[in-house]
């Protein structure tokens, strides 16, 4: 039976409507205890049922994982490859084809993940769910180290496919914050200043979960556009901030905001050299994103957002528990 809380990205015991392959929950929690449908005040939750212990122990979120590792392997393996094949053709606005490719590619991706693990494919949307109370603390994590995994697969495919001068060029499309050039005078950094890289970090993180996540977050939103449409925003978003952050800045060097931190991990362990340098901009800046947009829906009217009392794996629901607060 389809659920009524229509929010894509979500648990799976909330996926989509009519959707098959639904993994179901495996949280000891019993369904009494949930916040129900109308939004009605639930019962009290221990501390390691709104952090999601069980998950940790259930199969069916395991198996639910490999759909991340495989679509953030497949993810890794396309974008890298557009942003390599787009900037070696002789097309005068590569940057333009290489974001509307991405959009196209993201698309796709998500809409074959989503029936089998809710298509996150990005620590971003399983971290921001996790704080939103979409999905469990402990399953984020297990999602993460999949999304991890699969992007240092995606980038050990690239690399088997692609000429080492290919590679030496555009250091297997990994996300750069600058790069040593040779110059007049000897080699000489290219690139943007680590304050401006976070910043664009931050915002475009931000944008990206307000402007398209929100969407799948607000069941009443999922419901009327439908999971297509949905997703569809999601690429078309993500492929604007993949053009606005590399034309806006104008700077050689600088790989634009890479709003996916296991994306630039995977190239950076597989290549490493410069990939390192500024790499921790990546993971800090996509994070406080996160932070921002979880304050933001805490901030506005509840009713707003899904229910009355939001999400039985909402932080502050957590952080309560942990202090062995009901309220």
């Amino acid at each position: 039976m389809a659920s009524k809380n229509n929010v894509v990205f979500g648990d799976e015991e909330n996926q989509l409507s009519g959707g098959t392959n639904r993994v179901q929950t495996c949280s000891s929690t019993p369904r009494k205890n949930t916040i129900d449908d109308e939004g009605k005040k639930p019962n009290f939750l221990s501390f390691s049922e709104r952090l999601g212990v069980p998950d940790f122990f259930c199969l069916d979120v395991w198996r639910a994982s490999m759909g991340e590792l495989l679509g953030t392997a497949v993810l890794v393996f396309m974008l890298d490859t557009i942003v390599i094949s787009t900037f070696e053709s002789d097309t005068k606005m590569p940057n333009l084809i290489m974001s509307i490719l991405i959009a196209v590619v993201i698309t796709i991706l998500l809409l074959a993940v989503v029936p089998v693990s809710g298509g996150h494919i990005n620590p971003v949307i399983s971290f921001s769910a996790a704080l939103v109370g979409i999905i469990s603390m402990s399953r984020a994590i297990i999602y993460i180290m999949a999304q991890c995994i699969g992007a240092i697969l995606g980038a050990l495919a690239l690399r088997a496919v692609v000429s080492s001068s290919i590679e030496d060029t555009f250091s297997l499309g990994g996300c750069t914050v600058t790069i040593i050039a040779p110059g007049p005078n000897g080699p000489i950094t290219l690139g943007l200043e680590t304050a401006q890289a976070l910043w664009l970090e931050i915002f475009c993180t931000f944008v990206f979960l307000f402007a398209s996540i929100w969407m799948a977050y607000d069941h009443r939103q999922a419901k009327a556009l439908g999971h297509v449409t949905v997703l569809s925003i999601v690429g078309v978003v993500l492929g604007l901030l993949v053009f606005i952050s590399t034309t806006v800045t104008g700077k050689k060097g600088y790989g634009g905001a890479g709003i996916n931190p296991a994306r630039c991990l995977g190239p950076a362990i597989i290549r490493g050299g410069h990939l390192w340098d500024g790499h921790w901009i990546f993971w800090v800046g996509p994070t406080i994103g996160c932070v921002a947009f979880y304050v933001y829906t805490k901030i506005i009217p509840a009713k707003h957002f899904n229910a009355e009392y939001g999400y039985k794996h909402d932080f502050v629901g957590v952080v309560k528990a942990l202090f062995g607060s009901n309220v």
